[in-house]
């Protein structure tokens, strides 16, 4: 079950990276579905180690099936396997991806925790959180999706 989600993640990942548009829900005249995802949580970090709580959210007019959002760091992941939770992958030195599941319209999604080690115990890393693949809807409204947080090594959490 693990693995065909990693596959499904690794699979919209690729259709996306390599310009393969994903099929949109049709609008009554036609038009695709239009959506307004965006996430907020918190990151805390510890000896080089960072724990990210986020939570997905469909502002609407219309569902999303599924979705997957980007977290990447300003210095390389550890090397080695992360331990990362069922629906997120490593996809590069600095960057993990996860699937969001279905979101409502006007709807929470399910809360997505991990913890991820960094390269050499830094004591500050940016955090940026994008979509990156938004379920084949129109997010006419980017900004409050592409965020950016400064997380120094306090044991502090920032919120974003």
């Amino acid at each position: 079950m693990r693995r065909m989600r990693f596959l499904a993640v690794w699979g919209a990942v690729l259709a996306v990276g390599l310009g393969v548009a994903p099929a949109q829900a049709a609008g009554e005249a036609g038009e695709a579905t239009e959506a307004d995802l965006s996430y907020h949580g918190s990151a805390v970090m510890r000896g080089g180690r960072v724990d990210v709580r986020l939570t997905p959210r469909n502002h609407g007019p219309a569902d999303v099936s599924d979705s997957t959002v980007r977290l990447r760091w300003s210095v390389p992941l550890a090397a080695g396997a992360q331990r990362l939770p069922a629906g997120c992958a490593r996809t590069g030195r600095q960057e993990v991806v996860c699937r969001t599941g279905a979101l409502a319209a006007d709807g929470l999604g399910e809360r997505i925790a991990l913890r991820v080690w960094l390269r050499g115990r830094p004591t500050e890393v940016t955090m940026a959180v994008d979509t990156l693949w938004g379920g084949g809807a129109v997010d006419r409204n980017r900004s409050n999706d592409r965020q950016q947080v400064l997380v120094l090594d306090t044991g502090d959490a920032y919120f974003f």
